[in-house]
């Protein structure tokens, strides 16, 4: 998903792979993620989508001055969904701490590492054949 303030940007969904970067983008109020050398398109995270930051510090915007988590991987998620006019975009770390990706210093570069599951069809479901397990 891109944050509801992306949508005047061109965006694309992550790829496992993906070379990331955080990018504030022109005509808009916010920041997110743009492929490494494009800069212009919005490369979109689902929940559940986790990455892994270049470096061992994320720094990000607060009441105070850039302050920086020492962390390097975070789970994609998406908060406050019951306010439709705030960010919602964000980055969950293993040590609790839930950051917007907004607030988020631009040039951090990070790798998508894994997407989330795919929701399977009922019919999909329906055509597996089950294969009794050998011991």
């Amino acid at each position: 998903m891109c944050d509801y303030s992306l949508h005047t940007v061109t965006s694309r969904p992550a790829k496992v792979g993906d070379k990331l970067v955080s990018t504030e983008f022109r005509n808009s109020v916010t920041r997110g993620f743009s492929a490494v050398g494009d800069p212009t398109v919005a490369v979109c995270l689902r929940p559940g989508t986790e990455i892994a930051f270049e470096k061992d510090g994320v720094n990000h915007h607060s009441i105070l001055p850039n302050r920086m988590l020492q962390q390097k991987v975070a789970r994609f998620r998406q908060i406050n969904m019951g306010n439709p006019n705030t960010h919602h975009d964000a980055l969950e770390f293993p040590n609790g701490k839930i950051i917007l990706l907004a607030r988020l210093c631009e040039g951090q570069h990070a790798t998508v590492l894994q997407l989330p599951a795919e929701p399977r069809s009922a019919e999909e479901t329906k055509k597996e054949v089950s294969v009794p397990l050998v011991a």
